[in-house]
């Protein structure tokens, strides 16, 4: 088992380190719980603020217990309601695993190819031939997938794709070829090609996605929301594709979706303030995407959820530091144009009240007067690096600095701890 701990220090910098790595004897949830409870009190860290962990159900023993454990050492934030903080990488993976199993002979077949050409250097070689005589180029991109990692048949996909005309004179030229794969399922059809191809911009999006919230020299916290978000409006958009794969597809995506980010109550409002404390977006901008992204009723109860979260967040750190220091407003232009934004921003309701804006910053009161500054000051551009802005301004928003700080600094996947497993 691998524990790192995710940190920005005083100059605003993003830290990870490995503070354990040891075999657990068992995989229960309690016992590697006990495992993290005996790394933190060897280390003195008695402060923590959410554990990243994958999507497994011994996982959710696990954090219970640890929840409980904290609880006593009075330093959970929000009753520790959030501390667990589900992979995002995992939850895609099984999203979108659902959605592939529409077209799962498809790709069996499309395996099988690739996986014939690759088992031994002269079928290598006469697929290379096939290739010069389509007058393209081999580079050595036809690469077989790892079946349980979606990600890796993306790139299989992809790049067997491009050289479909050479599998298909492969299948003219080689006997032994056609002989074997027929032992499966067959030899991959035209419509195979189409049906790969169709779904191919779809899976890219998602594995777009999956790539950037993967990485670990960078925080990903205040993104993590704004891309779940975006996946819905584009599983929104395929479900109405012209395109019957790609629609059959999407609307089992959107089932699987729906269990992990379609209900507010299993949402981590950590994750959603996270967005809040990114200059570029604010409450504003997240309360117009859940707009977009749910029913009415539904997004209505999502933004008091966050909008009541986010007072008591503040709340509590507040009481922590004491009153945090007030200074001059400042502004600045928004340009951003990612996750709908130029629509956000071209709809006008950055200057209107649809949502209840103004009346949460008026129900702020004295006490809130940092957070409502925050919140009124105009929107900053795309072209924002987010831990220096805050370096810059956290003099000027103490009591928020102090909660971005911590919250920025989640990792949204277990890519970073899992990676060290891999390490030669």
């Amino acid at each position: 088992m691998c524990l790192m701990a995710h940190f920005i220090d005083n100059n605003w910098k993003l830290y990870k380190k490995i503070i354990n790595f040891c075999q657990v004897t068992s995989h229960s949830g309690e016992i590697m719980a006990k495992s993290i409870e005996l790394c933190l009190n060897s280390w003195g860290l008695h402060r923590i603020l959410s554990f990243t962990v994958d999507n497994a159900s011994s996982n959710d023993v696990g954090i219970q217990y640890l929840k409980k454990r904290l609880m006593s050492w009075n330093c959970l934030v929000l009753n520790g309601d959030y501390i667990h903080m589900r992979c995002c990488a995992h939850i895609l993976n099984l999203i979108v695993k659902d959605g592939l199993k529409e077209i799962d002979n498809s790709i069996l077949r499309i395996r099988a190819a690739v996986k014939y050409i690759r088992s031994s250097p002269s079928r290598l070689s006469k697929f290379k031939a096939c290739v010069e005589r389509e007058n393209n180029e081999y580079k050595g991109l036809v690469c077989l997938d790892v079946e349980t990692r979606w990600n890796s048949t993306y790139l299989m996909l992809q790049a067997a794709l491009k050289h479909q005309q050479a599998f298909e004179e492969l299948e003219m030229v080689d006997n032994k070829y056609v002989d074997e794969l027929m032992k499966g399922k067959g030899v991959p059809t035209h419509e195979d090609w189409d049906y790969a191809r169709s779904i191919l911009p779809f899976l890219k999006f998602f594995y777009e996605v999956t790539l950037y919230l993967s990485g670990s020299s960078y925080v990903t916290a205040n993104m993590y929301m704004l891309e779940a978000f975006g996946i819905r409006m584009k599983i929104n958009e395929a479900c109405n594709s012209m395109d019957i794969s790609t629609r059959t597809m999407a609307e089992k995506v959107k089932r699987k979706y729906d269990k992990y980010w379609g209900n507010p109550e299993s949402l981590n409002m950590l994750l959603l303030i996270a967005v809040v404390l990114d200059p570029r977006y604010k409450l504003i901008f997240v309360n117009w995407q859940i707009s977009q992204v749910f029913n009415y009723d539904v997004a209505t109860q999502l933004k008091g959820k966050l909008e009541s979260c986010l007072k008591s967040l503040f709340e509590e750190y507040r009481h922590e530091m004491g009153e945090g220091l007030q200074g001059d407003s400042q502004s600045s232009g928004c340009s951003n144009d990612r996750y709908g934004y130029r629509q956000f921003l071209q709809s006008g309701e950055c200057s209107n009240d649809r949502y209840g804006y103004h009346e949460f910053l008026q129900s702020s009161g004295p006490n809130k007067y940092e957070l409502s500054k925050y919140l009124e000051e105009s929107l900053e551009s795309e072209d924002l690096n987010i831990l220096t802005w805050w370096n810059l301004n956290s003099s000027r928003f103490p009591i928020l600095g102090k909660i971005a700080r911590d919250v920025l600094a989640i990792p949204v996947t277990t890519v970073a701890s899992e990676s060290t497993f891999s390490t030669g």
